[in-house]
């Protein structure tokens, strides 16, 4: 892997002498009680500006502002004009904008493309404060404010939408984020080194239009990078016959005509050259063109497993994708920052709470995690429907052991509504904290979509022993009464330390622990690349046996998610057997929603599984889309609801199955129905917006006396 400037080795900017700001400035005034006449960079965000390091702009405005740079937030801006986008005047160097730690449209939309009532990020929950594809509309009236400004486009949304992507909520595969938003640089997943490296040079004179070699960058181009060779993507994995099309890939020699179709048609059919030996530092992978991923959903989903082969820092090359006249050209992917350099983000002087100009207001986001603390970043489980590893990348980056601990000594020490108990300490999975390759050629040379499916890779440390010690100094701590663990856990990676299991449990449950089965039926989880529920069974094992020995009553949350993507209707029936045998009664409930980018979205979007080499002829995938099948699955995950039992009953006759209806235990569901329940028409209301990797929780197994937590989160 490649070595990069650490992100303290940059001479600080002249501005430097202003100082720490007590929080970023968000107006005129907060700028002129500082001294400043201008801001450097001002950064735009769909979310409530929190200074706190779980919240993107205030981890990169902090980190920013330590390198010299006066940096001012516009937060949640009404975009129905350019004048709040001047609020801070013209910034020195450049427009930051982001859609904030959520996707605009994840946030506002529920799985069946309704409109949520709240938004968590936004004082009071208020709902409505941010435009849809906010990125756009953002960059959009930024360049109307202040033309020739440069824009930096960045976080998730823009993330996830670096190139062609499908759409869930227009329900079409829509063109590259810089091609709508008009932003001069892209910055996907973890952006610090980037966008550190960018800040600099534009300081010192440099064009934006210039900068076109920084790692985890996209932008617009013309042709091809001089000094770069074009490879075209067929080279690593060959489509094979497509439907009848103009050739994707024209540049290449065309081939022999095949036969013609049954309409004297002639079909698609590539044929790859010999791979010629290139050097990987400047080979850009040509994909097929937004065009032709639009017209073709086997291409689509070509591109996609494309994409995420070369998602490894080590061995990922740069992509291009056509865009009519012009193409997106993404850079490789960023450097993981060192456990130093993490530490130096997370320990940049942050006020821990939002800015004053909310008053008493109550930012839900903020009231989840103000007593939690991210241990780390990235996951290599490779969930096909979760965006995480798209995002963050699969190489895990932790933070010390010492950064951690001064970070639960701020919360002690500055936030005054703490009673001693942090909420968790995690990240987007509970228990990979310091887990890598054994070997660092190894892992640089890796294709794996996951290190941990179909099974553990032997090359994967998987030791819990710095977890366990980080767990026991953090309890330790004075001031501390309870560290809780609220992030899910990885059980598969857990049973492979009982020593872990026992600690957790003893000593950092609180009641009820959270992991994610996901589902029970193998084909199912096999295109979720989650493992089987052996493993689910041997945690629980270790789980009930320890939880005895220390003389406590605990219970499993178990998430599982409805409508994904190889489900059949059995499979839901099937999983709504188990949940019955074992008196689980979920009373908040996932359904697949396809995000950009996620590898379930390609195979929701084409039928096909990107997980091995597609074609028109491989592995065609069941898609549940209609609405009616995805709330009948819903429906399965809650069938001990009345309303949902005149569409059960319906279900189970049409399925052969009406020996499950009945009154008896051995029934799914009764053959009565109460006089005051009625059947919905719409699926039970999904569960708030919550933090960028995190999920709605559901709760655990009912048993007498307790009540079902509703705590969010999950892996």
């Amino acid at each position: 892997m490649d070595k990069a400037p650490a992100l303290t080795s940059y001479r600080p900017y002249w501005a430097k002498r202003f100082g720490i700001a007590p929080f970023l400035p968000m107006s005129r005034q907060e700028m002129d009680a500082l001294g400043w006449d201008s801001c450097d960079i001002i950064l735009v965000t769909g979310d409530a500006y929190i200074d706190h390091p779980s919240f993107g702009m205030a981890l990169l405005g902090r980190m920013l502002e330590s390198q010299g740079f006066r940096v001012g937030i516009i937060s949640q801006p009404d975009w129905t004009s350019a004048d709040a986008f001047r609020a801070l005047g013209k910034p020195n160097l450049y427009f930051g904008v982001t859609a904030g730690n959520m996707d605009s449209m994840v946030n506002r939309y529920t799985a069946d493309r309704k409109i949520r009532s709240d938004d968590a990020y936004t004082p009071n929950g208020e709902a409505g404060r941010r435009p849809d594809r906010a990125v756009n509309v953002y960059s959009q009236r930024c360049r109307e404010a202040f033309p020739g400004t440069p824009i930096l486009a960045g976080g998730i949304e823009a993330s996830l939408r670096r190139i062609a992507q499908f759409d869930y909520w227009s329900d079409t595969v829509r063109r590259s984020v810089l091609t709508d938003s008009k932003a001069d640089l892209l910055f996907y997943g973890n952006a610090e080194r980037a966008l550190l490296e960018v800040t600099h040079r534009l300081a010192k004179g440099e064009n934006i239009k210039d900068i076109k070699d920084v790692r985890g960058t996209a932008f617009m181009t013309r042709d091809v990078l001089p000094g770069w060779t074009e490879m075209d993507s067929s080279h690593l994995d060959t489509p094979g016959i497509i439907t009848p099309h103009p050739d994707p890939y024209a540049s290449e020699p065309s081939a022999p005509a095949p036969a013609a179709n049954a309409d004297g048609s002639q079909p698609i059919m590539l044929h790859p050259r010999k791979k010629p030996k290139l050097d990987r530092s400047h080979t850009v992978i040509r994909l097929p063109s937004y065009e032709q991923v639009k017209a073709h959903p086997v291409l689509y989903a070509h591109a996609s497993r494309i994409l995420h082969l070369e998602a490894n820092p080590g061995n990922g090359r740069a992509l291009i994708q056509q865009h009519g006249d012009r193409a997106v050209w993404v850079n490789p992917p960023p450097i993981p920052l060192t456990t130093a350099e993490m530490d130096y983000v997370y320990d940049l002087p942050y006020a821990r709470k939002p800015h004053p100009a909310y008053g008493d207001a109550k930012i839900p986001a903020w009231e989840m995690i103000r007593f939690s603390v991210n241990i780390m970043r990235g996951c290599f489980g490779g969930c096909t429907f979760c965006s995480i590893t798209e995002h963050e990348g699969r190489v895990i980056q932790s933070r010390s052991e010492g950064s951690i601990l001064r970070e639960i000594e701020d919360i002690r020490d500055k936030i005054p509504e703490f009673t001693g108990i942090i909420s968790d300490l995690g990240g987007p999975t509970a228990n990979m904290y310091r887990m890598a390759c054994k070997d660092e050629k190894i892992e640089s040379a890796c294709r794996r979509l996951s290190c941990v499916y179909p099974d553990i890779c032997g090359n994967l440390n998987t030791s819990h022993e710095a977890l366990i010690q980080l767990y026991r100094k953090a309890r330790a701590i004075p001031g501390v009464k309870k560290v809780l663990i609220g992030s899910g856990l990885r059980y598969d990676l857990a049973v492979k330390s009982p020593a872990y299991i026992k600690e957790l449990v003893t000593h950092h449950v609180g009641g009820y622990l959270k992991i994610a089965p996901e589902h029970t039926e193998t084909n199912v989880l096999s295109k979720m690349m989650k493992p089987g529920m052996g493993a689910y069974d041997k945690f629980k094992q270790l789980f009930e046996k320890f939880s005895k020995e220390a003389g406590k009553e605990q219970y499993l949350i178990p998430y599982f998610i409805a409508a994904h993507p190889g489900t059949t209707d059995e499979d839901m029936l099937n999983l709504a057997l188990w949940l019955k045998r074992n008196d689980f009664r979920l009373d908040q409930v996932q359904t697949f929603t396809p995000t950009p980018m996620a590898m379930a979205t390609a195979m929701y979007h084409s039928g096909k599984n990107p997980l091995r080499k597609v074609t028109d002829d491989s592995e065609a995938v069941v898609i549940p889309k209609a609405i009616k099948t995805r709330r009948l699955h819903k429906a399965f995950l809650r069938y001990h609801d009345p309303a949902n039992w005149p569409m059960l009953r319906e279900a189970l006759q049409r399925m052969g199955r009406s020996d499950l209806i009945g009154n008896g235990k051995k029934h799914l569901i009764p053959s009565w129905q109460p006089k005051d329940s009625a059947p919905r028409r719409d699926a039970p209301a999904p569960a708030r917006p919550r933090p960028q990797g995190a999920r709605p929780a559901a709760p655990a197994k009912r048993t007498p006396g307790t009540r079902t937590p509703q705590r969010k989160g999950r892996s």
